[in-house]
This record gives structure tokens, sequence and C-alpha cells, in this order.
């Protein structure tokens, strides 16, 4: 699959389907709409939030999934067909897969945090992933169409999230046959539940004000030359004050990892974090019903302003990976550009380098390669 064909997935799937208070963004100068409360998106020029817009959100959600490790990250080996066939069996049918697992069974594992073995706890990726995380996505939708001058943020954030997880369990269950329950509590129980608790400004003014959470996602490049995606994930920060004035904030970044750890507030806005958890490593399937993940260890350094990420450095043993860093727009300015630079470092010491074209708008991936003689 080419990049424009990649292109063309993201448009038609569009189609169809530190203590920073809240502040007033200002909209765009040609829009007709009232100044109303931003959340989470702020028109920062630079780092993560630089980078968002409906595009990119769709690419980093739908693809996310290629990071685990047994699947291929070339784009024409996803089975998209298959995929999108098997996803709307089970969600035209759900009474009838849910049959199949056993309602108990099913409601003590991808709804009811009943148990922490690793097993039975499919409840946490939706809770973290598709309430908090795609709830936020949905109000960071609507602010972001409200500043933009876009009429109807609301329909136009609903078919943007709708685009974003159809795509991410079409991309996800092109490998899988029969009755499946986890796009069911995915798409009918979190993903409704996200957008219904993030409606309310009560709910936003929590998270934004008290808990800072923001989109701090990767930065996708594509590799024509062996045809892969790389860098896709969806990923969120947020961090709680320990004490009043102190410098000092527990911090929990999560997506396909999660790392729990401390901030420090430098100044300035500029805060430095760091981590240390597990990352998904691979889809173990439980009783050909049901999914969990296996779990490898994971530890990261983060440096923000103001919530909007500027640098991150992640070592994990997922997949062929072993560090990740990432320079988000901003950070380099090169005349009028404003690169976000992407360097991985692989088990065996490859190094595959992308660049992402921060100083363009509406791109949502960026070009790569990776630095060697051989694909």
């Amino acid at each position: 699959m080419t990049i424009a064909r990649l292109g063309s997935v993201c448009l038609l799937a569009l189609a169809a389907g530190a203590t920073a208070p809240c502040v007033r963004a200002q909209p765009a100068a040609d829009a007709a709409v009232p100044v109303e409360e931003y959340y989470f998106y702020h028109a920062r020029d630079y780092g993560s939030e630089s980078l968002v817009n409906p595009l990119r959100l769709i690419t980093n959600g739908g693809f996310g999934i290629l990071q685990i490790e047994s699947r291929s990250n070339q784009l024409d080996e996803i089975h998209w067909r298959d995929g999108w066939r098997n996803l709307w069996k089970n969600l035209g049918s759900p009474l009838a897969a849910i049959e199949q697992k056993g309602w108990w069974d099913f409601l003590s594992t991808e709804v009811i945090p009943v148990s922490i073995n690793g097993g039975n706890a499919q409840y946490w990726p939706n809770y973290m992933n598709h309430l908090l995380g795609g709830g936020m996505s949905y109000r960071l939708m609507r602010e972001w169409y409200r500043y933009h001058g876009v009429r109807g943020e609301v329909p136009w954030a609903l078919a943007t999230l709708a685009a974003y997880h159809v795509l991410n369990e079409t991309v996800e269950m092109d490998d899988k046959t029969g009755w499946r329950v986890d796009p069911i509590a995915d798409m009918y129980i979190f993903n409704v539940a996200g957008v219904l608790v993030f409606s309310s400004d009560g709910v936003c003014r929590f998270f934004a004000r008290t808990l800072h959470l923001a989109d701090w996602s990767l930065q996708p490049f594509y590799d024509p030359r062996r045809g892969r995606l790389e860098n896709a994930g969806q990923n969120y920060m947020i961090r709680l004050g320990l004490r009043r004035e102190s410098p000092w904030y527990l911090f929990y970044h999560w997506g396909n990892s999660g790392e729990l750890g401390l901030s420090r507030r430098l100044g300035g806005g500029h805060h430095l974090s760091g981590g240390a958890g597990f990352v998904a490593k691979n889809l173990r399937d439980v009783d050909g019903i049901s999914e969990t993940v296996d779990l490898a260890t994971t530890f990261g350094l983060f440096w923000d302003r103001d919530g909007s990420l500027l640098a991150s450095a992640l070592y994990s043993r997922e997949k062929d990976n072993r560090w990740r860093f990432n320079l988000y727009p901003g950070v380099l300015e090169v005349g009028p550009l404003r690169p976000g630079l992407t360097f991985i470092v692989s088990r065996q010491n490859d190094l595959i380098a992308g660049v992402t074209f921060g100083s363009v708008p509406m791109v949502p991936v960026g070009l790569g390669a990776k630095v060697g003689d051989n694909p």
C-alpha cells in the first residue's frame, strides 16, 4: 500500500463515519462561533499538541495495534476484507457472541473490574483506552473543529472517533475468525460511555485542571521502501500534584504501554517526567472468544511544556524495538520548517529514522526509512 493509498483510507474513513489552567483559545478569525471553554485543545504551535488533527488521530488510533509483536507493520499484509467482515459479524449479532462467551464471563472480564489476573483483566484497556482515552479524544476533536470554525462540532467529532475505532477494530480483527466479544465491549459499551462522560463540562474540567490530561501520541511515519507504517500509537498522560506548592506530581503515561512515575515542574511551564511499567508485547487468545496481552517491561523519560510533549525516550522489550526517541515540532526549527524527528533502535541495533512535517497542516504521517543497506 502506498502512502497515497493510506491517505485515501483515512479520508474515506473520516467521511464515513504543570498546573496549566483551562484557557479560552481564540477561534479562527472567520469562525462565527462563540468563545467557549477549551479544556484539551489550546492551539499550541509546539510539541505534540501542534500535531493534533482528525486524520492523525485516526492514523495513530487506527494502526496502534501494529506495535504488537505478532503484527506486521507492512500495510499490504493487513487482511482488510477479513477484518471488516469479522468485525461486523460480531457487531451485527452481539448477543450471539456474548452467549458463546457466557454473560458472567463477559461482564467479569470485559466490563466489571473483578479480577487482577492477566487472563481476566481485559477490562483495564477498555477503561483506560476506550473510556478515558476515547472520551478525551472525542472532546479534543470537538474543540479542534470548533477552533477551526467547522460548524457541527459534535457530529464531526463523533464521525472522527467512529472512523478511528472502526479502523482500529478492523485491523485488530483481520486474523480472527468466529465469535469475538472484545469489539462488542469496546464499541457498544466503553466508546459510548466515553462520549457521554466527556460531554460533561464538569468531567472535562476535572481531568484538564486537576489531572492535566493530555494527548501525547506518537509521530507515525511511512517507509515507502519497505511499505511499513512505523511509530503509530495513541497515547495519553495524567499527573496529580502531591502537595500544594510542591513541584512534584504523580505521573502516568499510557496507550499501548503504561508507565507510572513522577513528574517535576521546572519553571516556565516545563516539566520533566519519568516512569516505568509494562507494555503490551503480544495478544494471547484466552478461550477462542476473547484475548488478553502478554506484557514486557518498559520505562520512559518525557519533557513537556504546558502539557504539550516536546521530547520522549522510551525503552521496551516489545516487538523488534529497543529504544524509541521522539523529538516533536518546535524544538528544532529550520527556517520556516518545524520538523519532528523519530529514531527507533532495534534489538539488532539497526536504526529507523522518520521525519514529521510539523509545518504542514492535516498531514497524518511523516516519511522515514531504515538507515543502512538492508531493507
